[in-house]
């Protein structure tokens, strides 16, 4: 039982970082592809932008359509959209033609992103799927700790174009990975999904204040580090002077910090309940983000101060993120690809209009971005203390207990 749960968290997790691999590979690369396209830094950050528009809608297609078709078609699907993206994307010749492949590539990238946490919630609930989730996002931090550094040699190596040659590769082994996945939604219970059933079920998640409620909340916590991650590069690189190799290096030390934490997620909430560790972990978090913006507004500028709180943040957040998620699917398992696929487009259509918003107020210091990411967390805080004011009884572990 322990080989075959441990084996899926890590085959699902490859699959979901194939995405992430093509953002945070890509990060180091931005300031070399404004000098090489002759493009602004506000056209770049649109480049990365639209990937995030692209993945926020098409989870709203891959979602309901793996309740349809079952789970692995539509993987195959979007791989195969994602590739075509990154060869248009090696090839592009001026900013346009890069954004355009980018939302490509983005609209491929998010099935496997989506359907993975539908496929946990086929598989458990309870405090076995925030195990299986916080497993899967063990594996899935391969990304964000190894890419951007891999991204630097790469880039340093064969130049910025080559950063998506590889991404191609790494989808090839997706689709190889993919082979060993068994169908999770069998023939019976797509019977009753359909394009009207797949409307219907927006429907009911609409209505679900406490699915939306769980919703924002992670999403606000993601478009905090959204934010980061959209304006780090020129923050570090170009304010604080990092090479491309150092700034890896910073940003794979927060990534490991937020997926390092959630590994204690499953102890914590067969210990407290999900419920409690959700709002504990996003009231500290909280805490140390405003703490931040209050350092940062009274004039400290410092790398190290920087780096130490959102490394604390960001260990705080990789308990609040799956937790969320294996709240809001909890009561939804039948229609799990549908409200995996909403939940994902909440968090990245939010992500990406914070992101943008953020945008504006660049001024080549890190105080915009600070600012930005701590009132995402304060937001996060907000909806935490009305969405779970629980009574006692519901937030003990018992009742949080798995069912499988």
């Amino acid at each position: 039982m322990e080989t075959r749960f441990l084996r899926n968290a890590i085959t699902l997790g490859l699959i979901s970082a194939i995405g992430p691999f093509a953002i945070d590979m890509y990060l180091p690369a931005l300031p070399d592809i404004g000098r090489s396209l002759q493009a602004q830094t506000g056209a770049v950050q649109m480049s990365l932008t639209v990937f995030f528009i692209a993945l926020s809608l098409g989870q709203s297609f891959y979602g309901p359509l793996s309740d349809m078709i079952g789970r692995k078609a539509p993987l195959y699907l979007g791989l195969g959209l994602f590739s075509l993206g990154s060869i248009g994307c090696a090839l592009a010749p001026n900013i346009g033609v890069l954004i355009a492949f980018r939302f490509v590539q983005g609209f491929g990238a998010c099935a496997g992103m989506v359907i993975p946490r539908a496929i946990v919630r086929d598989l458990h609930t309870g405090i076995d799927a925030t195990r299986l989730m916080s497993l899967l996002m063990l594996v899935f931090s391969i990304s964000p700790i190894l890419a951007p550094l891999t991204g630097s040699f790469v880039i340093q190596l064969g130049g910025w174009r080559s950063v998506f040659w590889v991404v191609l590769v790494a989808a090839a082994v997706g689709c190889v990975i993919l082979n060993t996945v068994t169908e999770t939604r069998p023939a019976e219970e797509r019977a009753e999904s359909s394009i009207r059933s797949a409307f219907a079920a927006y429907g009911l998640l609409l209505r679900d204040r406490h699915f939306l409620g769980l919703a924002f909340i992670g999403a606000f916590g993601l478009s905090s580090f959204f934010v980061y991650l959209s304006n780090s590069p020129f923050v570090l690189i170009e304010h604080y002077h990092l090479s491309p190799r150092l700034y890896s290096v910073c940003f794979s030390a927060n990534a490991a910090s937020f997926f390092a934490t959630a590994q204690f997620n499953g102890w914590a909430a067969q210990r407290f309940g999900l419920r409690r560790l959700v709002r504990a972990a996003v009231t500290v978090y909280a805490i140390v983000m405003v703490a931040l913006l209050a350092l940062f507004a009274s004039g400290i500028d410092r790398l190290d101060v920087l780096a130490a709180l959102l490394f604390v943040g960001y260990g705080c957040l990789g308990m609040v993120i799956p937790t969320t998620a294996v709240l809001a699917l909890e009561e939804h398992g039948e229609i799990a690809g549908t409200a995996s696929a909403f939940m994902g487009t909440v968090q990245f259509v939010t992500g990406a209009v914070i992101m943008l918003f953020v945008g504006r107020f660049l001024n080549g210091t890190a105080l915009p971005m600070v600012a930005g990411i701590a009132a995402c967390a304060v937001i996060s805080l907000a909806l935490a203390q009305m969405v779970l004011r629980a009574p006692a009884e519901t937030e003990s572990p018992p009742v949080e207990a798995a069912t499988d």
